[in-house]
């Protein structure tokens, strides 16, 4: 890898159609160029829909870094791997089972691995060796709750684990319309506490930290941005609510939010919409004496593909003050009137304008259904 190449790790879904096996691929960004360099399956593993990183190794020290990913199938698993000097991957024994329904996110801290099952809310907390193995340790942590929306909020649904930097962790639930905090530490089975509720029918589903500690979460039903403010107690207070994009699903349909994350310098939020198939940019806002900032939407630009499931803003080179923002979207679902045999599901490479937050397809690299972008 060069100095202007950056190494992404990428999950997949099963692709309706393809003899490529399900698995993780490893795709390079030339960023002076703005083009995607190549892209390899590096490891074959079932419907690893969503990955996480350990923190990278000082140098000097430590051990290899270890890449976890899911399997998002009823039965769900966790695997881990060891990420080699080359870029190859190898697996840390064989996955385990997360004892929960379809997981679909992960969190990677130091000495446990935290699992956000979608199928039935629950959040499993897996235990790692010093080299990053799983130990075949875990401990499940349940939760209840319905919404009003019969069909996606008939029980709980753990969407997104979040460190909450005090030894806990956030759980954004859209069966629940809530925001749930977890203590890994405490016993097997340990209720959770909620700390915030959203209006009903907003299936909550990921979050991102704004500067000063306030958080903004996407509702994937509601498709809107709510900015949720400490409370003092350990709770939040959702105090703001701010429509996601302007830009219209064809043919009279629904858009579903799905990412959000906020640019390394805090000042954008930056989310894909599905459906409307954009990605959304809003500026951040500060508010006076520490009030909540408030978000500007400033564009909606097409994603080169359909159905973006996830994305990354690519960290910026140490030392500069770039004018834009690199982003690569997984285009998870194929074009309907895309011509050809292979998949038309992608990732995209973006560069958007700080200055209004309008992004400019680069680059695609037809992928089988990716769902996560990881960089490493």
């Amino acid at each position: 890898m060069t100095f202007s190449t950056r190494t992404l790790w990428i999950g997949t879904y099963p692709h309706p159609g393809s003899d490529v096996p399900e698995g993780v691929w490893q795709v390079e960004v030339d960023v002076e160029q703005g083009a995607f360099v190549g892209g390899r399956l590096v490891a074959t593993t079932p419907s690893p829909s969503f990955l996480a990183l350990t923190a990278p190794v000082p140098p000097g020290g430590g051990t290899a870094r270890t890449l976890y990913a899911v399997g998002e199938t009823p039965e769900g698993t966790l695997s881990a791997f060891d990420v080699s000097a080359d870029g190859t991957l190898r697996p840390l024994g064989p996955g385990i089972p997360t004892g929960g329904d379809s997981p679909c996110h992960v969190l990677a801290r130091p000495g446990e691995v935290l699992v956000a099952n979608y199928g039935d809310g629950v959040l499993t907390v897996a235990a790692t060796e010093s080299d990053g193995a799983l130990t075949g340790s875990t401990r499940r942590y349940g939760h209840a709750g319905t919404g009003p929306d019969a069909e996606r909020q008939e029980g709980p649904h753990a969407h997104f684990v979040a460190d909450d930097g005090e030894g806990g962790v956030l759980v954004v639930d859209l069966g629940t319309d809530e925001l749930r905090r977890h203590d890994p530490a405490a016993a097997e089975g340990a209720p959770p506490a909620v700390v915030a509720t959203f209006p009903p029918g907003t299936g909550p589903r990921h979050l991102a930290t704004l500067p000063g500690g306030h958080l903004v979460v996407v509702g994937e039903l509601d498709p809107a941005l709510f900015i949720l403010a400490p409370a003092g107690d350990g709770r939040y207070d959702v105090v703001a609510r701010y429509p996601v994009t302007f830009a219209t699903a064809p043919d009279g349909g629904r858009s579903f939010p799905s990412h959000v994350e906020v640019t390394p310098d805090g000042a954008r939020v930056v989310v894909g919409v599905r459906g409307a198939d954009v990605l959304a940019v809003h500026a951040v806002e500060h508010g006076p004496d520490g009030a909540p900032p408030r978000l500007r939407h400033l564009a909606d630009s097409p994603v080169g593909g359909t159905w973006p499931r996830h994305l990354a803003v690519l960290l910026p080179v140490s030392g500069e003050e770039p004018t834009h923002d690199l982003v690569v979207v997984a285009n998870q679902q194929d074009d309907p009137l895309a011509a050809g045999d292979g998949p038309s599901s992608n990732l995209a490479l973006l560069r958007v304008r700080r200055s209004d937050g309008l992004g400019e397809v680069l680059d695609v690299l037809a992928l089988p259904a990716p769902a996560c972008v990881v960089e490493a």
